[in-house]
């Protein structure tokens, strides 16, 4: 599918999508506001924002099944009201209650953005979708390049408007996107089939919990990047601006690349992309255990993010694409709650590993990385194989 043929409704996802990243200050500064001003130790600070994570998290698997029940649109809208109102309210309230409100405010978002990109799917035709998620995943990439630099700004003036500035801008998107989703926005819960649940489907399709395992072997060693790989640079005597053009690279690739090779790999098998892909990811990371330099770092990076490009959108749009109309929400919960588990896993494994034997490190992710890549042939080989009723 071209550009100029996708949806309004897409380009106003993605819109939001652009906007929302742009704004997501809290995410980048919350324990440095948590030990600031509120004065709260490291270790505890590290606790909270790990609870805000277990929402994202939880939302990100179980939020899928709201949309598919109550209608993506209204889903979307509401957790995006109840959400934003949450932020601007943080800095009113006493430090007890942020334990109980910062998780269930990043529930609600990533509920919200489940229903986002059900909506996004449901608007392109079936096995069409993957310049729509290319779209939504450049916006995304292009409101977090500006989103740093901008909430840094913000900080040195006030922790609290960090907040306010987030919670509004969320509030704002959803007044847009009222206006701008289809009030006849695709809302199937009426046609929702007696006795064809999720758990009825993934018996039928046993090629996607074959897939997933995939998901989540290869979101660990991509998430390295977050936890254990700033680590390994200072501790090779780098200077923090390497990390940080590192990740810029990173993003500006993606941004540049990630459409045009989407669209030119549109005919191409799924599964053969995908696991292409993750063998580029498990390449990438083995180059991090060259000796550091600047071009040794930077070309890894570039190897881990052709990787990236390769099979973010395709996988993603895969998993749509296998959905039926009714469980959409559900397929895309399941997907994107597999591709973020890593913000769980990620630091705790990689950090064990790198404590314990820091050379070991990297080629054991590279191993996970080509074993993931395993798993998307096996499931490309299960999903040829007939499924014999029970």
């Amino acid at each position: 599918m071209e550009l100029r043929d996708l949806p309004r409704v897409v380009w106003a996802l993605a819109a939001a999508r652009f906007v929302s990243s742009a704004a997501s200050f809290t995410m980048l500064f919350l324990t440095l506001y948590l030990t600031g001003p509120r004065e709260m130790s490291t270790a505890t600070a590290g606790l909270l924002a790990g609870t805000v994570g277990v929402g994202f998290l939880v939302g990100n698997f179980t939020g899928g099944r709201w949309g598919d029940r109550y209608g993506h649109r209204r889903v979307l809208l509401g957790a995006s009201s109840a959400g934003g109102l949450l932020l601007v309210v943080v800095p009113l309230l006493p430090l007890w209650a942020l334990v109980g409100l910062l998780p269930v405010q990043s529930y609600l978002m990533a509920t919200g953005s489940v229903s986002s990109g059900a909506l996004s799917a449901l608007a392109v035709p079936r096995g069409q979708r993957r310049t729509s998620v290319a779209v939504g995943r450049a916006a995304s990439n292009a409101g977090f390049v500006l989103g740093p630099p901008l909430g840094a700004l913000l900080v040195t003036w006030s922790y609290e408007a960090m907040f306010v500035v987030d919670g509004l801008a969320v509030i704002v998107v959803r007044l847009a996107l009222s206006r701008l989703l289809p009030r006849d926005a695709p809302d199937i819960v009426a046609a929702r089939p007696v006795g064809h649940g999720l758990l009825t489907a993934l018996r039928a399709d046993r090629s996607l919990v074959v897939l997933l395992v995939g998901v989540v072997l290869v979101d660990l060693v991509y998430r390295q990047l977050y936890s254990t790989l700033p680590l390994h640079l200072r501790d090779s005597g780098q200077p923090v601006w390497l990390y940080a053009s590192v990740i810029a690279v990173g993003s500006g690739l993606i941004l540049v690349l990630e459409i045009p090779v989407t669209q030119w790999l549109q005919g191409r098998g799924a599964y053969g992309v995908i696991s292409l892909g993750y063998a580029l990811v498990g390449l990438g990371t083995a180059m991090f255990a060259l000796p550091v330099s600047v071009a040794s770092v930077l070309l890894a990076m570039v190897v881990l993010t052709a990787g990236e490009i390769l099979y973010k959108t395709t996988a993603t749009a895969h998993v749509l694409d296998q959905a039926p109309d009714h469980l959409v929400g559900q397929y895309q919960r399941l997907y994107t709650g597999a591709a973020t588990s890593g913000t769980l896993i990620s630091a705790p494994v990689g950090t064990a590993v790198y404590a314990a034997a820091p050379g070991l490190l990297w080629p054991l992710m590279a191993a996970l990385a080509l074993a993931a890549a395993a798993f998307v042939l096996l499931a490309r080989r299960v999903a040829g194989t007939p499924v014999t009723p029970g």
